[in-house]
Formats: structure tokens, sequence, C-alpha cells
């Protein structure tokens, strides 16, 4: 069953982890998972200083320089209980978003993930939604338990 906006928009905002899909040159879509924060139609994914990494220039930074579109998947997965499976799948475009939206949008990566309190983020990627579509396996299976 087809998802309204608003719970499209309601699930995502409740999900604390969704999968990142760019465009790679060579290899296509290059998914990986990521942390987000959603503020009305702005989307904020953290390039963290928190967890391990080679080098804070990802791939991913790296595919949207070259191609700004972006997928973000959220989804629930009860695998005994396929009448609770949901998916919103929202479109992104990158964009550079003003200091103000920026910052805004860091202090909320830093209420929604408790890991992030008193760090510093190498870099924030923003995004403008230009899209959400979702379904669910029923009325009520959109539900993040």
């Amino acid at each position: 069953m087809k998802l309204s906006q608003d719970r499209c928009r309601d699930l995502v905002e409740r999900s604390e982890h969704g999968a990142l899909a760019t465009s790679h040159p060579v290899r296509g879509v290059d998914a990986v998972p990521v942390c987000f924060a959603v503020d009305g139609e702005l989307v904020a994914v953290p390039i963290d200083r928190v967890k391990p990494k080679a080098s804070v220039q990802l791939q991913r930074s790296r595919n949207l320089d070259r191609d700004p579109r972006a997928v973000l998947l959220c989804d629930h997965w009860v695998a005994a209980d396929w009448s609770r499976l949901w998916w919103v799948r929202v479109t992104l475009e990158r964009i550079a978003g003003s200091p103000e939206e920026r910052s805004s949008l860091e202090a909320l990566l830093r209420r929604k993930y408790r890991q992030y309190a008193g760090q510093s983020f190498a870099d924030v990627l923003v995004f403008r939604i230009t899209e959400m579509t979702g379904w669910s396996a029923g009325p009520g299976a959109a539900d993040l338990r």
C-alpha cells in the first residue's frame, strides 16, 4: 500500500539510519549505511570523526561532487511478520546550505545521536528533498517497532 507524503516524512524523521545511494562513475550505484537528520525539506548526512575511517575524504562526497543526486532509503523489516514491512525512498539533491542551515542541521544531528554531542564534524552533506515515496504491507504496518 502506497504511503502518504505525511506518513513517509514521519517514518523518515523517526528512522535512526538509512542507506545513502550515490552514483559512482565506474560501479554505478554506490550505497552505504548512514545516519541522518531531517529539517523541513533539508536532509543532513554527517561525515564524522567519531567512527574510525581511513580518511574523511569519503567516496560518497567525491561521487556527489560529480553528480549531486542521491537517494536515501529507510526501511523496517520483521523477518517473522511480513505484515509489518515498510520502506521510504527519499530522492535528494546535494546543496551547499547556508551557514545558518548547516549550523541548525549539525545541532539536530547532535540531538538525535548522543555520540555526536560535543563532537565536531569533518563535514555535513546537505541535501534538498526532491521527492519522497513509500510503501507498507498494510495500514498498520508502517510502524518503527
